[in-house]
């Protein structure tokens, strides 16, 4: 996944180049502010202690700005994840880096960018930051009056959802509804939301594209990443002066290429793999039984269940084919199993009902 494929008018795709190299490719290109149109999320697990970020927007690749929209995105391991967009500018994105360095907590960043704008117009400025704060994630949003419609934020414990210049408040939603309802990990969760904004004319300068967007990117940091060499690191953009419809949705290509990069890892990470023989049966008395019977290294393991927001509710240890919990909650619910070392074997979901 290190290479990059360029072939005009073909989207450019592949991994990011090195923060220094970026910034200097900033500093070359002139004056370090452009308007953007863009829907993102930036988001914690806080259990695995990954960091995500992902986004998409009506800005394509150019000399200055080579990867479209990724440019908003600063991913810091294990620490946080910040978006500055709309009229985005490479000071404010420093400043708020820095200060994310220093401890400061999002909320305390966003202030300090508002009072101290570049340009002294925070007006026209949008943020999301998250931060992993030792497992007990935080987030802050912040989006300028001026900022052009329509435009908006939602931010929770562990995420921060926000854009400008949508189709409407249908565009966050649908994101945050993907997100919070799908299974699997924060990488599965953070494209999935991408997908809930795939909507023609999402970012509108996009509509006679007949795309949702220009440019799409996807990174997720693991705790002992290097900021330039991150565990997940995905954009797709088409050239900014590509005119007339583009043949796929920036945010396809993207999920074509996150495909292709989970074979990837996982065979370089579970050559043996986990075999796939869990049973999950539940009951609407709250009643949950895990069937291992089919498995073969189930001894000695561990469940962990958490709800979607990523809050663990309990856990047991596996001594028996058939272990039986009482759980008092519903709806979506999350498990993974760790081996002896703790390590995580698998993952997956399952629906409990509503208690009668």
């Amino acid at each position: 996944m290190k290479k990059n494929i360029k072939s005009d008018p073909t989207p450019v795709c592949g991994q990011m180049v090195s923060r220094m190299f970026l910034l200097l490719l900033l500093l070359l290109s002139g004056p370090g502010l452009f308007s953007q149109d863009t829907f993102s999320i930036v988001a914690i697990d806080s259990i695995t202690g990954e960091i995500g970020s992902a986004g998409a927007s009506c800005v394509g690749s150019s000399s200055g700005y080579p990867h479209g929209a990724q440019i908003l995105s600063d991913v810091i391991p294990g620490i946080g994840a910040i978006h500055t967009q709309a009229s985005w500018h490479a000071t404010n994105q420093q400043r708020a880096h820095d200060w994310m360095m220093q401890g400061l907590s999002p909320q305390e960043i966003i202030d300090l960018l508002v009072a101290n704008d570049v340009g002294n117009n925070p007006t026209i400025r949008q943020y999301g930051i998250v931060d992993y704060n030792s497992g007990h994630p935080r987030s802050a949003a912040y989006t300028g009056v001026n900022c052009m419609d329509y435009k908006n934020h939602v931010a929770h414990l562990n995420y921060s959802i926000q854009g400008n210049i949508l189709m409407g408040q249908e565009i966050l939603d649908s994101m945050e509804s993907r997100f919070l309802n799908t299974g699997g990990t924060l990488a599965d969760r953070l494209m999935a939301a991408l997908q809930g904004a795939k909507v023609i004319g999402a970012d509108t300068r996009c509509g006679i594209h007949n795309t949702s967007s220009q440019s799409s990117f996807l990174r997720v940091a693991r705790m002992n990443n290097q900021p330039d060499s991150l565990y997940l690191d995905l954009y797709m953009s088409y050239p900014y002066n590509l005119t007339g419809i583009y043949p796929v949705d920036p945010i396809d290509s993207l999920q074509t290429l996150y495909d292709a990069w989970k074979v990837y890892v996982n065979v370089i990470d579970n050559p043996g793999g986990f075999n796939p023989c869990l049973k999950v049966f539940t009951e609407s008395s709250g009643t949950t039984t895990f069937d291992f019977g089919l498995c073969h290294n189930y001894p000695g393991s561990r469940v962990e269940i958490y709800d979607i927001t990523g809050r663990r509710i309990t856990g047991f240890e596996v001594n028996s084919p058939l272990e039986g919990i009482q759980l008092k909650n519903h709806g979506i619910l999350i498990y993974r199993i760790l081996d002896k070392e703790n390590r995580q074997m698998a993952e997956g979901k399952f629906i409990l009902p509503e208690h009668r």
